[in-house]
């Protein structure tokens, strides 16, 4: 397998065209919340460069909108976003311990749920080159879709911006299907979380918390058992990272 970093750079600019088509429309929708909440094109740009997640930019627009003070902001975008810790976690078990720590400040500013999906499934050690290439093309197509939702959003009809809204969605449904075709516990496990979180959603007491609190709760719960009850042997691990290597050659 092609460890160089110019083969991962453009194989992560090709992995990430996608994740740039979804960005572009997710974030769309996000310039048009920040123009009601009173931010300039250029303001609401500069808020997507320094945010990816859209919950949570979305979050931050409407406390904005509701004249919310800087500690509600903060606390708020810390709750939200708290679940990219545990992304984090898992990249870093990926990283050689020979990588600078800057590399790994820099990849943690742009870990998202899509490129999380694809890095996580590299096989072995992950390259940083890699998800610097998905960065360079997914990174301005989120500024750009909110920095064109704030100038133009209004004037598409509220049917085109509504399907624009679900079009990331649909897309990391693309990134979870393949392996779960693979391997039938991933399957289990993924048709479980989805089940256990609409449920959470509308259960009484915890379709309070926030969004990003209930997906931290369900990612430590499910994760936890489904690690007790289908532990991954050393051997069989090896042997598939041997074979998704192969076919990444």
């Amino acid at each position: 397998m092609n460890n160089s970093t110019s083969y991962w750079l453009k194989k992560g600019i090709h992995n990430g065209m996608p994740i740039a088509l979804g960005y572009l429309a997710v974030s769309f929708t996000l310039g048009i919340a920040a123009k009601n909440a009173g931010l300039t094109a250029l303001q609401a740009a500069l808020a997507s460069i320094t945010c990816h997640a859209s919950a949570g930019e979305f979050a931050g627009f409407t406390l904005i909108a509701a004249l919310a003070a800087y500690t509600e902001i903060a606390v708020m975008e810390l709750i939200i976003n708290a679940r990219y810790f545990l992304m984090s976690c898992a990249l870093s078990q990926k990283l050689d311990n020979k990588i600078p720590f800057f590399h790994r400040l820099i990849m943690g500013l742009f870990v998202t749920d899509e490129i999380f999906g694809l890095t996580v499934s590299v096989p072995e050690k992950l390259n940083p080159a890699y998800m610097y290439g998905m960065v360079l093309v997914a990174s301005p197509a989120w500024v750009l879709g909110t920095y064109f939702g704030v100038l133009f959003g209004n004037i598409l009809p509220a049917n085109i911006v509504s399907a624009l809204s679900v079009g990331l969605y649909g897309m990391f449904i693309a990134i979870i299907i393949p392996p779960a075709r693979k391997n039938h516990i991933i399957a289990g496990v993924v048709a479980i979380s989805m089940i256990i979180s609409c449920i959470f959603s509308y259960a009484p007491v915890i379709s309070s918390i926030s969004s990003g609190t209930r997906i931290i709760i369900l990612t430590v719960i499910i994760s936890l058992a489904a690690a007790i009850l289908f532990p991954v042997k050393e051997e069989n691990a090896r042997s598939a990272d041997n074979t998704n290597a192969t076919n990444n050659t």
